[in-house]
């Protein structure tokens, strides 16, 4: 794509308010940290893409072009041209000079997603189409673009792969182990890519409330004067600061299976974004260039990924990570604190008369 007549008839047919663009900004500005981090580390290894060229041989990737091409919708001029408009304004504004075909696929879920190994394709399903209105739609393509932008359909297509291998070879043993493993080290690093995406959504559509409201209609369907965006961001709220060790522990449990965030921290974690500096500078035209790519430090990624952590564990009010805060402050009766947490696994103890700080006395 172009800075020609073509380009601009496709952002002035959007009728919509004017929106910032944002000329050469790389993915970078808008990744969660541990996502960049991962990216800026195998954009720098040597040898990566003819590696993954010769993994796509083993991948499906043609069979799904030809599968989306005969059996989905092609979004263009003729066809869903609101989506085509939708998809040209936000490669215009993300500055993505390749346009992704893109597909509307008869499935009554709500879903999108961006796979490809050698040149991205974006998927949307009937079901999100019909649920979404017009704002939160932008966002959910600019999302998708985010996508494309940063290179994530690479290890998504991987992450697909890998998950419909696991299946074929659960019956060995050792063989699963391994791939679980990767699989589940993808999918931590996906759920963040999703964050990092939802950002690109929120910069393309550029309206806060669209993107949560979006969120909150995958969540709760189409029913949006029965919801409340303040009410939903609370949920998110009780969700991380509520219940004891016991809740953290099956927090994490229902995450690992996941290659998405949970809709209310994904709304939480967007509009504590859409609140900071940083979002505020990319909207003021500063803004990390994709020409500065190749100059980037895996170490200081890694850096600021260890940074990111350390911060969200110290403000975060989740039981297990206040734990984590205190044990590494060195606070006292850390191992009466986890045995009292975890109590509600066992029969309560019998009540104790008189004060005391000491852990009950296990039978």
């Amino acid at each position: 794509m172009s800075d020609d007549g073509q380009r601009e008839t496709g952002h002035e047919r959007v009728p919509s308010r004017q929106r910032r663009r944002f000329p050469g900004i790389s993915s970078r500005a808008y990744e969660h940290p541990a996502d960049r981090s991962a990216l800026v580390a195998l954009r720098k290894l040597s040898g990566f893409d003819t590696v993954f060229k010769a993994l796509s041989g083993l991948l499906p990737e043609r069979s799904l072009r030809l599968l989306f091409l005969s059996d989905s919708v092609r979004v263009s001029e003729r066809q869903f041209q609101h989506l085509h408009d939708m998809l040209l304004d936000a490669c215009y504004i993300l500055d993505l000079e390749k346009v992704p075909p893109m597909y509307v696929n008869q499935d009554p879920q709500p879903n999108a997603m961006c796979i490809g190994l050698d040149e991205p394709i974006i998927v949307v399903t009937t079901g999100l189409v019909e649920l979404l209105d017009e704002e939160e739609m932008r966002a959910v393509v600019g999302h998708e673009v985010g996508h494309a932008l940063s290179g994530h359909s690479v290890y998504r297509t991987i992450l697909l792969f890998l998950t419909s291998l696991a299946l074929k070879v659960a019956w060995i043993p050792l063989g699963n182990f391994a791939i679980m493993a990767i699989i589940t080290a993808l999918r931590e690093w996906f759920r963040k890519s999703e964050l990092s995406a939802d950002r690109a959504g929120l910069l393309v559509g550029q309206d806060v409330q669209a993107s949560m409201r979006g969120l909150m209609k995958i969540a709760g369907g189409n029913h949006l004067h029965e919801m409340n965006v303040d009410a939903f961001l609370e949920q998110a709220e009780e969700y991380e600061s509520g219940g004891d060790l016991r809740d953290s522990v099956l927090k994490i449990l229902n995450v690992l299976p996941r290659s998405h965030p949970f809709a209310t921290i994904r709304a939480a974690e967007l509009k504590k974004w859409a609140e900071s500096r940083d979002f505020q500078r990319i909207m003021d035209g500063h803004y990390a260039r994709r020409d500065e790519d190749k100059d980037t430090s895996v170490g200081d990624s890694f850096r600021e990924t260890a940074a990111s952590y350390a911060s969200d564990v110290k403000a975060s009010k989740d039981p297990l990570m206040k734990l984590v805060t205190d044990l590494a402050g060195g606070a006292g009766d850390l191992g009466g604190r986890v045995r009292r947490g975890f109590d509600g696994f066992r029969s309560p103890p019998p009540a104790q008369e008189g004060p005391t700080d000491a852990p009950p006395q296990e039978g």
